[in-house]
């Protein structure tokens, strides 16, 4: 049984999404080429600036167009998606003719979110790809969306090797981050596949989590603060959904962090190139704005400030040695409330008292 109709989204994602900057086939060839070395390059600095290491021999980034990202990241719902995909066809299995229109319906939102989505993004780390051929899990995949990068670049007018260099930094700490720590990759994926399979399936609860998004969508439209991934939660999901959002606001401030302490030795311009980018995070249309409140991007821009408070606070109360004790076990990751109050994370895991100042 199939929930979702993956081809439909991916070809509805490729229908959708807009077409990329102009750029001549030699400019696309050499943006390919520099941002291969150069995540190579920023692989290096992350490694030594965060002292994590890995037994992983470093790969270059893939590097992929609009259409390509959305391919990649369908392969990467699959693969989340499949323990509730697998429990619904078990416990509750609809009619032949609900699953098709279901899966179509469902298969055409999939695809217009990517296709919205496919034009900002500008690189990520694939935590959860198909298995290869042999059934061997792959480990992940650095992904950089070339087009996005070069439109960022001219959009903003920064140095574009320095840009790049930027945004290699960020994205290459989070392959350190799940190359280097060998259960963290794990403990996200039991994490996710947890808050799947807490969700009510049963048909009543389904339709009023529906309605409940629905009136979401419409409060969002009028200028209201919600998000539907609040709406269509079940209340075992919250807290499990609150680790979840503990460590990734970790991660994606830990991110933020390396990419602007390491910026200033290796890339010049990174002040210009930073607040530039701040300013182009707070913009964008009124639709623009209710589109992405609406799909949480507004709580996962919020994560990247925390997190990166977080890190800042602890680096500078017990040095990189006593914040990479943050990656000993999923025991030792923060709450939510420790990362507002990074000096009770350090009370309990360094086992110092913060010092004050």
């Amino acid at each position: 049984m199939q929930v979702i109709d993956w081809d439909l989204a991916v070809t509805t994602g490729t229908r959708l999404v807009r077409s990329g900057p102009q750029v001549s086939r030699e400019e696309a060839r050499q943006a390919v080429t520099e941002l291969r070395a150069l995540s190579r390059e920023a692989e290096g600095h992350v490694r030594e600036f965060t002292k994590i290491h890995t037994e992983t021999p470093p790969q270059p980034a893939t590097i992929v167009d609009r259409p390509g990202w959305i391919k990649a990241n369908v392969e990467g719902f699959r693969v989340v998606l499949e323990p509730l995909t697998q429990r619904v066809a078990q416990d509750n299995p609809p009619p032949a003719i609900v699953t098709a229109v279901g899966s179509r319906i469902t298969g055409v939102e999939v695809g217009a979110v990517l296709a919205f989505l496919a034009s900002r993004v500008l690189g990520q780390y694939e935590l959860f790809l198909p298995p290869d051929p042999s059934g061997r899990e792959p480990i992940g995949r650095l992904t950089l969306v070339a087009p996005n990068i070069v439109n960022a670049e001219r959009e903003l007018n920064v140095d574009s090797r320095d840009f790049r260099l930027w945004v290699c930094l960020h994205e290459e700490t989070h392959r350190v981050q799940f190359t280097g720590v060998p259960w963290l990759r794990e403990y996200v994926r039991s994490q996710m596949t947890e808050f799947l399979l807490a969700s009510d399936l049963d048909l009543p609860t389904l339709l009023e989590r529906l309605r409940s998004a629905a009136d979401t969508v419409a409060d969002v439209v009028r200028g209201g603060e919600g998000n539907l991934i609040d709406a269509i939660q079940s209340p075992g999901q919250k807290e499990i959904l609150d680790r979840l959002t503990a460590v990734m606001t970790l991660v994606e401030g830990h991110g933020d962090y390396v990419m602007d302490a390491v910026g200033p030795s290796v890339v010049p311009t990174v002040a210009d190139i930073r607040a530039k980018f701040a300013q182009r995070r707070e913009g964008g249309s009124r639709l623009d704005k209710t589109v992405r409140r609406l799909l949480g991007i507004e709580i996962k821009m919020k994560q990247y400030a925390e997190g990166a408070a977080f890190v800042r606070h602890v680096v500078g109360k017990s040095g990189m040695d006593g914040f990479n004790k943050v990656w000993t076990s999923p025991e030792t990751l923060p709450t939510t409330s420790e990362i507002a109050d990074p000096d009770a994370w350090i009370r309990r895991v360094v086992g110092t008292p913060a010092l004050e100042g």
